[in-house]
């Protein structure tokens, strides 16, 4: 979501009565890449770009065809063969991948402005899915779409009953399983990228010390939503922390109507007041925030256990798989900094269902493959717990 909102953000800065420009998506992989379906990159006709769709080799010639694209008006899209044997750009990139890349013209005033749709997945709480038509030999054309709102309403611009009807049940499917995926159409004549996007993790810090700033410094580099919260005021300056989204004050015993948690919520207990984490955490589990970090020894986390057994507060095996402590990865961190990259680092692994450890050992490919044409796709792992309804 970060790599959009800075797309959406430079877009805004875009002058059009003198400058023209593209948008270029990929929107299919068949072995290895740098990036995977989704990933884009907004392109100006003076050679400028935000976001990227690959490390770097890719870019360039990229920007070349969409200028073409610029002044056609008419989308294409490229393959790049980076394979040994493909080479497609001559220059032995060697990442041994096939890429497909959509580039679509961008105009200001046009109905199926393609920024403008993706400004609308912004505020969501919860992901939706961008089915976005790629290949196509008719009806309906290469960058129609249809996409589903935060009301789980569908929208779009496929004008053919049937089609719109069979998609809009795929739609639905992909959002049910969190499987994004290409589908085909019209006895193959139609290919259809179904990409599910995801909002930002919104990051709750719980303690307002002088280590939770580099915690929520870290997560903004990441493009999250990051809010800090204590019940001490002398805590709670909004200068402490310049680069949160909201600094606010909450006795403990409000948490649950003042702190509202979102379908992608991470929570970091970091007050150094066991008593504050304690009933924090009693109010936090009801919720269906998925993942609980607790700053402090294994011991810490034992005793709070043990008082909450105390109060007939049973604790779940799926409460204690969300609870982290001690919080973090194992890096050798000491220094608040470190502190703070070990529990950034723990969150992302927690979305993203993976085990942080070195990726040298790993026995799979990085990035997830259908194991039928090799293809791409990024994952979705966040637990179903987003679906209980809360009273927080």
């Amino acid at each position: 979501m970060k790599e959009i909102k800075n797309i959406i953000a430079e877009y805004h800065k875009i002058d059009f009565d003198k400058k023209k420009a593209a948008l270029a998506t990929v929107v299919k992989v068949r072995g290895s890449s740098y990036r995977s379906p989704g990933a884009r990159m907004l392109i100006t006709n003076d050679g400028r770009w935000i976001g990227s769709i690959s490390g770097g080799c890719l870019e360039g010639d990229a920007l070349r065809r969409a200028r073409e694209v610029m002044q056609t008006g008419e989308p294409q899209v490229i393959t790049y063969d980076t394979t040994a044997d493909g080479d497609s750009l001559g220059i032995g990139l060697g990442c041994n991948g096939i890429i497909d890349v959509l580039i679509q013209a961008i105009r200001e005033d046009d109905a199926d402005n393609p920024i403008k749709r993706l400004e609308s997945f912004v505020n969501y709480d919860n992901l939706s899915v961008i089915a976005t038509v790629f290949r196509t030999h008719g009806t309906p054309g290469v960058a129609e779409q249809l996409w589903i709102d935060n009301n789980n309403d569908v929208h779009g611009d496929i004008r053919d009953n049937a089609l719109r009807t069979q998609m809009s049940q795929d739609l639905l499917w992909v959002q049910e399983n969190r499987k994004p995926e290409i589908k085909t159409y019209a006895n193959g004549q139609l290919e259809v990228l179904f990409e599910i996007v995801e909002p930002c993790i919104d990051l709750l810090i719980f303690g307002a010390g002088f280590d939770a700033r580099p915690v929520v410094d870290l997560a903004k580099v990441m493009g999250w939503e990051v809010t800090v919260t204590d019940e001490c005021i002398a805590h709670i300056a909004p200068a402490r922390f310049p680069l949160a989204d909201q600094v606010k004050l909450c006795k403990r015993e409000h948490v649950s109507e003042e702190i509202k948690i979102k379908p992608y919520s991470a929570a970091v207990l970091m007050s150094h007041n066991y008593e504050y984490d304690l009933q924090v955490l009693k109010r936090l589990l009801p919720t269906p925030v998925n993942y609980i970090g607790i700053l402090g020894p294994k011991k810490r986390v034992d005793k709070m256990y043990e008082s909450l057994e105390a109060e007939d507060f049973q604790l779940t095996p799926e409460d204690k798989h969300r609870i982290h402590s001690p919080i973090g990865l194992d890096i050798g961190a000491e220094t608040p900094e470190e502190i703070a990259l070990s529990i950034i680092t723990e969150i992302q692994a927690k979305f993203t269902n993976r085990s942080g450890g070195f990726l040298k050992y790993r026995n799979a490919p990085i990035h997830h493959r259908d194991g039928k044409e090799d293809q791409v796709f990024k994952q979705v792992f966040i637990n179903q717990v987003i679906e209980k309804k809360s009273s927080i």
